[in-house]
């Protein structure tokens, strides 16, 4: 019986190692935000190049949002499909 004690202890030690490793490891979920020059501010999941030139778009990190999120911006709504960009409360997309 000594010798299984030991092997369920040391798997136990084991498992708890690799799943502390994996919690360590984990990366939060991040998204950038944009704002376009009308300060309507959006998340989006990626940093797309398409935005038109005249909006005067510029991306921010969570941390720029936590800093400004009771300024003088215009919280839009974050959407599931971010492919696209608000202009005067709008949402326009972008052409596939």
């Amino acid at each position: 019986m000594t010798t299984l004690n030991k092997l369920l202890a040391t798997g136990t030690l084991i498992a708890t190692v690799a799943g502390g490793a994996l919690a360590v490891s984990a990366v939060p979920a991040s998204a950038d935000v944009v704002c376009n020059r009308y300060n309507e501010c959006w998340r989006v999941n990626q940093r797309y190049t398409t935005y038109p030139p005249h909006l005067g778009v510029t991306f921010h990190d969570d941390a720029w949002r936590e800093q400004n999120k009771h300024a003088h911006y215009h919280w839009r709504k974050d959407r599931d499909d971010d492919r696209g960009y608000y202009s005067h409360g709008s949402w326009h997309s972008f052409s596939k």
